[in-house]
């Protein structure tokens, strides 16, 4: 079973983000789990003194959720043109310690404005050397037709969640493969 770790960097109760990814947790190909993390709100504020042995105790549950994962998608709402304070928060504590040093990231959105916070995060994450999926991304907001980036773009949302989710599963079955036989190893031979 693969499991990819659903983050949503929005706490509130109603949250359009969370609800994006519990609909894609009910989408999943065959042999995939998608495990919605939704208490970003426990990690403490990041601070380089607390980064050592013993590790908060909502540090090392989010690092582990993270190393346990094959891939990640974030869903996030855009604030004052930024990502909210405790993605940022959750994603510092991640710098030193690696989680997301190329593993596979997908960013969902549920709002026509995240444009700002969207192009924040992804900068982050690249620093972060996270290996991004463009493929996989979703808007929900965007209208079904709308001419996107990607042929995902002109189904309705199920869909686009259901063929984002694929494309997601395939970039990180592909980076797996990478990992298994090394950059410089070569295909195996069948007869």
């Amino acid at each position: 079973m693969m499991k990819i770790l659903g983050i949503s960097a929005s706490l509130r109760a109603a949250s359009i983000n969370t609800a994006l990814l519990r609909t894609a947790a009910t989408l999943t190909p065959y042999g995939v789990t998608l495990i919605v993390y939704d208490v970003l709100g426990n990690l403490p504020h990041f601070s380089p003194e607390l980064d050592k042995e013993p590790l908060p105790p909502g540090v090392t549950d989010f690092r582990s959720q993270l190393n346990s994962s094959a891939g990640v998608i974030i869903s996030s709402p855009e604030y004052a043109h930024g990502i909210p304070g405790v993605l940022k928060n959750a994603l510092d504590w991640l710098v030193a310690s690696g989680e997301l040093y190329e593993k596979p990231v997908a960013l969902f959105n549920a709002s026509t404005r995240t444009s700002y916070a969207q192009a924040s995060l992804a900068e982050t994450l690249k620093v972060m050397t996270a290996r991004l999926i463009p493929e996989a991304a979703v808007n929900a907001a965007q209208p079904a037709g709308d001419g996107g980036l990607h042929m995902c773009s002109n189904v309705d949302l199920s869909q686009r969640i259901e063929c984002a989710l694929s494309a997601f599963v395939k970039a990180i079955d592909s980076t797996y493969v990478g990992v298994m036989r090394g950059p410089s190893s070569k295909p195996a031979v069948t007869s």
